[in-house]
């Protein structure tokens, strides 16, 4: 059996991503917080960059081999764990997850994410934020039209789920009126309430503030 560890932190949306994943495939895990900013940012010490030269959460530890970045998080868990697949056999259809995916992945989260908002001023940030995942969302939605069944793509949970679930978390924080996004909605709405999302979601890790007091 694999010793796995997860380097997280509560609040990241990438790091929920890859909790919602292994919930899915029952695998279990170590959890290790890092938390990104107390102290000057955890992420930032020399033991932890040694492992994650970005600086960034989540990192998984399999057997001492350390994996960054959550696409390829998600990737390597597939092949490991095929026994619950996330990515649909049809390459066609795989190749709308990872579209999905990679919206959320590269193409909206690190413009709004902790590192960015760090350079900008204080009262500038809520608008940037709200801004870039709006338009996001607004991509998102229109794959959706196209593919979404009672999931992202089709009736199955797959890896476009459970990048889309933080991604509304990150929304709702920002304040992003989701009365724009009807499908998303309803999809969100929906995982909410399944026990790998539940398991995976910020207000149950160990780490959130709210759950130590």
């Amino acid at each position: 059996m694999s010793s796995i560890k997860l380097y997280s932190y509560w609040r990241s949306s990438c790091s929920w991503r890859v909790r919602i994943i292994l919930a899915l495939k029952g695998i279990k895990y170590d959890y290790v917080a890092v938390h990104l900013v107390n102290n000057g940012g955890e992420q930032r010490t020399d033991v932890y960059r040694s492992f994650n030269p970005m600086k960034q959460v989540p990192t998984l530890v399999v057997d001492g081999n350390s994996i960054t970045q959550s696409m390829a998080i998600a990737e390597y868990l597939e092949e490991k764990f095929p026994k619950v697949k996330l990515f649909p056999e049809d390459l066609h259809t795989k190749t709308k997850v990872r579209e999905i995916c990679e919206i959320i992945n590269s193409g909206t989260q690190p413009i709004q994410n902790l590192s960015v908002l760090q350079r900008l001023d204080e009262d500038k940030r809520p608008e940037w934020g709200r801004y870039w995942i709006a338009k996001g969302l607004e991509a998102v939605e229109k794959f959706l039209e196209k593919t979404a069944g009672k999931y992202c793509v089709g009736d199955e949970i797959t890896a476009a789920d459970t990048f889309l679930v933080p991604q509304v978390g990150n929304a709702h924080r920002f304040k992003v009126d989701m009365s724009a996004f009807p499908i998303v909605s309803r999809i969100d709405e929906t995982l909410q309430s399944h026990e790998a999302f539940v398991a995976a979601h910020p207000t149950k890790q160990p780490d959130n503030p709210e759950k130590a007091a």
